[in-house]
C-alpha cells in the first residue's frame, strides 16, 4: 500500500467519524417545544413584551397566542412579529373564537396570522357543546368551509378538543365524528389533559389519526388535582404519547399548557419546560 493511499484512507475514516454525530442527529426528529400563552395570561396582559422575553429566556422555541390577539391592529401585529423574530420565537398557530372563522371574521384572522407567520388558525372551542351527531357534522362543515378559504392564503384550519368532544352521543364520540368529516389537511390539535380526564386513551387516538396531530397541548392531569398538576406530575403516559405522535401523528411542534398551578404563572411555565427537558433527556420516568 502506498503512503498516499494510506493517507487518503485515514482522511476518509476521519471524515466518517466526524460526520457520524450529524448522521445520528439526522435520524432523530427535534420537535420544537412551545408555550400556549394562555398559561401566562395575567402576565401577558400586564406586559406582553416582558412576558415574551421571559418565555424565550426559559428556552421555549415557539408560542401560541389566544383569542385577545384578534383585537390587534395590523401595525401591532407587525410589532409583535418583530419581537418574536428578535427573540427567535416562532408562532405556528393561534387559538380562535368561533366568530373569527366565520366568513365575516376570517379576513382579519388571515391577515393577522400571515403577519405572525402562522400555519394554522385553530378553532379553540365550538361555541356550545354539540347536542347531537348532526351538530357535530355541522361543525365539521363549518371547519371545512373555513379551511377552503384559508388554503388560498397558505394556511389551514385546526380544531382543539376539550373534554366535551370525548363524551359519547348516541354511542358515537363527537371528536371521532368531527375527524371523520373534516378534510385531512385540518389539524386535530390534541389537548392531552382533557382527553385523559375523560378516561380516553391519547396514544390510541394519535395512532388512529396518522398525520393529523400536527401539535399537542401538553397539559397533564391527575384524579386528585385535576389540571393543576405540572407537566409530568399527572397520569399521562408521556413517553408512549411522544413516541406515537412522532412516529404516527405527524407532530410538528409541542405546546405546554397550564390552566393554573400552585406556583405563579412564569414559574409554572419554567418548571414545566425543565420537566419536559428532563423527560426528553431520560432523567424522568414519566
Amino acid at each position: 500500500m502506498s503512503r498516499s493511499t494510506d493517507l487518503s484512507r485515514r482522511n476518509l475514516l476521519k471524515l466518517i467519524a466526524a460526520s457520524a454525530p450529524l448522521a445520528v442527529l439526522a435520524k432523530g426528529k427535534q420537535i420544537p417545544i412551545g408555550l400556549e400563552l394562555y398559561s401566562v395570561r395575567d402576565e401577558l396582559k400586564k406586559d406582553r413584551t416582558a412576558t415574551l422575553q421571559a418565555v424565550s429566556k426559559m428556552g421555549y422555541e415557539c408560542v401560541e397566542f389566544y383569542a385577545p390577539y384578534y383585537e390587534w391592529t395590523t401595525e401591532e401585529a407587525k410589532q409583535v412579529r418583530k419581537q418574536l423574530d428578535d427573540l427567535k420565537l416562532r408562532c405556528y398557530s393561534t387559538h380562535n373564537d368561533r366568530q373569527f372563522l366565520t366568513p365575516e371574521g376570517l379576513t382579519k384572522a388571515i391577515e393577522l396570522n400571515k403577519i405572525l407567520g402562522t400555519r394554522f388558525i385553530v378553532l379553540a372551542h365550538p361555541g356550545k357543546e354539540p347536542a347531537s351527531i348532526d351538530e357535530c357534522k355541522q361543525l365539521a362543515d363549518f371547519l371545512n368551509r373555513a379551511n377552503r378559504t384559508m388554503e388560498s392564503e397558505g394556511l389551514h384550519a385546526g380544531y382543539h378538543n376539550h373534554d366535551l368532544e370525548w363524551k359519547p352521543i348516541d354511542g358515537q364520540v363527537p371528536l371521532q365524528v368531527i375527524a371523520a368529516n373534516t378534510d385531512k389537511s385540518i389539524m386535530l390539535q390534541l389537548d392531552v389533559g382533557t382527553c385523559v380526564s375523560t378516561g380516553s386513551d391519547p396514544v390510541a387516538w394519535v395512532n388512529s389519526h396518522p398525520g393529523r396531530i400536527k401539535s399537542m397541548h401538553l397539559k397533564d392531569w391527575s384524579p386528585d388535582q385535576g389540571y393543576k398538576v405540572l407537566f409530568g406530575e399527572g397520569v399521562v403516559p408521556w413517553k408512549k404519547l411522544f413516541a406515537a405522535a412522532e412516529s404516527k401523528g405527524g407532530v410538528e411542534y409541542y405546546l405546554i399548557e397550564q390552566e393554573g398551578s400552585r406556583y405563579p404563572e412564569l414559574e409554572t411555565a419554567e418548571r414545566c419546560i425543565v420537566a419536559y427537558r428532563d423527560l426528553q433527556n431520560g432523567k424522568s420516568s414519566s
